[in-house]
């Protein structure tokens, strides 16, 4: 009874186990008959063999071309080209240091001139008042009248006398407009179309009421001719 209720497929969590047991001959390491057939390389036809123009891919080489003698042109041809006289080829990327340069000894200028310069990294400097520059201004500068063509060219440019500033986006409406009285003609244009319901026409007997005389009428020939499909 136990074995009735023992399940075909083995399922479990363990990686080791197996969905269903692979048969003994997959684990053979001989292929099978159909694997060695598969694995022939492919037969060339008799026709093929008999058509193409060497039986090798190696062929031969004829004598009189073991014993020739190059030409002075095929000597020169086969030379390889010489470099141009101003290539030059590409330096290595460490340059080596001459002795000299390892063993010098600096003086003592290059090392006054090597001291980083010193500065004071403040937006502001002390004992100042709030209303003085950054950098002090000469006497010069302070003392200083513009000509006339700098006071021209620092006027600034003047807007032409059509222009006129942006309108607001919300404007109050005038007290004319809010009294206004529509005319009879504006109240009729007003009024929306007066359209029958749509249930109604979806539910008229008589909305696709076939004329008397498209009943009686008969194709003429051009017609036909053209309702005939197209032969393709």
């Amino acid at each position: 009874m136990v074995s009735l209720l023992t399940p075909l497929i083995v399922v479990s969590c363990v990686p080791e186990s197996e969905i269903w047991k692979h048969p003994l001959h997959t684990y053979d390491p001989m292929p099978s008959e159909r694997i060695l057939h598969l694995a022939e390389p492919k037969q060339r036809s008799q026709v093929y063999l008999e058509q193409r123009p060497r039986s090798s891919p190696q062929w031969s080489v004829s004598p009189s071309a073991l014993s020739c003698t190059p030409s002075q042109r095929i000597l020169d041809l086969s030379q390889p080209r010489s470099l141009n006289p101003s290539f030059i080829l590409p330096k290595e990327p460490e340059t080596p240091v001459k002795f000299a340069a390892r063993t010098a000894v600096a003086s003592s200028r290059t090392q006054r001139l090597a001291q980083p310069i010193m500065k004071k990294i403040c937006p502001c400097y002390e004992n100042r008042y709030m209303e003085a520059p950054i950098r002090k201004v000469t006497l010069a500068a302070l003392q200083a009248v513009a000509s006339p063509r700098l006071a021209e060219l620092a006027r600034p440019k003047a807007l032409p006398a059509q222009s006129a500033p942006d309108r607001d986006a919300e404007w109050p409406v005038s007290p004319a407009a809010k009294k206004a009285m529509a005319s009879p003609r504006i109240g009729e244009l007003a009024q929306r179309p007066a359209r029958a319901s749509t249930n109604f026409v979806q539910f008229n007997p008589d909305a696709f009421t076939v004329k008397e005389t498209a009943k009686k009428a008969y194709c003429t020939d051009r017609v036909k001719k053209l309702a005939e499909p197209i032969m393709r």
